[in-house]
């Protein structure tokens, strides 16, 4: 095998000398040019409330599920999911064809109550002519005016069952109760409905609640808390605590998990960037503790590592793996271990894991 190394005769001795010194002066120059500059925290230890926190979902406050009331095909669905609707907009219409009969048969019922109701009116008028005359017996005269009432009553529930038809017939058409968004479609055009099918869910934007299932273990220690807080996700992928306006605890325990339902009514301010069934946390905090805290967005996660780039005494940066606590919002995040109190953090991991970063000074 031929040396590399050895001169070409047609290559001058100094060009290779060149050759070979060129990878040394690049790291040796790349060793003194200047890293970026990182601004650095002291993770110090700080007094924050102290409690515990639990996974929440976001739902409505108004919630309904519009059900049939009336039996027939459904002829037409005229909303789809995802729909805005006003109050008393068409969902649905049933195949009114029986109701329709229906109402009819009892429009001709209260007519002919009518006739007989005018029939009778005009008999007891001439019983009560022939009878001051002498012509009838008082009898004959108590007959007609009992006669007169029965029609009168014949009329009223004819009148009645009217009503009642035309209202069944008003059941074929499925209007919404408020305004709100269609949550879910539950038939289609086709299918058979009866009385208390559900046909469409409904939900008003606004407002909504967080709803956090407590274990008994901890209610005692939930009713204590002074602060009770939601933790609101941001589009930055970070999040705001915010306090609820309104708070409900139902007096009944779940029986299978053994927990108490809280509902935390959110202000309309937030609650309007925010989607049903959208996670949430909820933090239930009372007395005051020391934690070590640092800025969220210090901290590096890289699949299961959690870690911190901290100064190092001789230049640069090391890498900690450190151990999270709680996040307190715009305070920073507790770290539980793998910080000392005099370490000094870097405020962006990204550029202090850069060659060449140092802390800024």
């Amino acid at each position: 095998m031929p040396n590399i190394l050895a001169p070409s005769p047609k290559l001058p001795r100094h060009w290779l000398a060149v050759l070979l010194l060129a990878p040394a002066v690049a790291l040796a120059a790349a060793a003194g040019a200047a890293g970026p500059e990182v601004r650095v925290v002291r993770a110090t230890p700080q007094s924050v409330a102290v409690g515990f926190e639990f996974d929440g979902v976001v739902e409505p406050v108004k919630q309904s599920t519009v059900s049939a009331q009336a039996s027939g095909r459904v002829v037409q669905l005229a909303v789809t999911a995802g729909d805005r609707v006003r109050a008393g907009q068409l969902l649905a219409t049933i195949d009114d064809r029986e109701s329709q009969t229906g109402l009819q048969r009892s429009q001709a019922q209260v007519a002919q109550a009518d006739a007989e109701l005018r029939n009778a009116q005009a008999h007891a008028r001439r019983t009560r002519e022939l009878q001051a005359k002498g012509f009838v017996s008082r009898a004959a005269l108590d007959t007609a005016e009992a006669s007169l009432k029965a029609a009168q009553a014949a009329r009223d529930q004819a009148a009645a069952g009217q009503r009642q038809s035309a209202l069944a017939q008003g059941f074929t058409r499925v209007t919404a109760p408020y305004d709100g968004w269609v949550r879910e479609t539950l038939v289609q055009a086709g299918d058979l409905a009866v009385p208390g099918k559900p046909i469409v869910t409904l939900y008003a934007p606004l407002p909504l609640r967080a709803v956090v299932h407590v274990p008994m273990s901890r209610g005692a220690a939930a009713r204590a808390a002074s602060d009770v807080e939601v933790r609101v996700p941001a589009g930055n992928g970070g999040g705001a605590w915010i306090k609820p306006v309104q708070r409900e605890i139902l007096p009944v325990a779940d029986s299978v998990a053994q927990t108490l339902e809280w509902r935390l009514e959110l202000p309309a301010a937030v609650a309007g960037q925010l989607a049903p069934g959208q996670q949430v946390r909820v933090r239930f905090s009372g007395s005051q503790s020391v934690r070590m805290l640092v800025p969220s967005g210090a901290v590096l996660r890289r699949g299961e590592l959690t870690a911190v780039y901290v100064a190092a005494p001789q230049g640069g940066f090391v890498l900690k793996a450190v151990r999270l606590g709680a996040d307190h919002g715009a305070a920073g995040v507790e770290v539980v271990a793998g910080l000392r109190p005099e370490d000094q953090v870097a405020v962006d991991p990204v550029r202090a894991g850069l060659a060449g970063a140092r802390a800024a000074r």
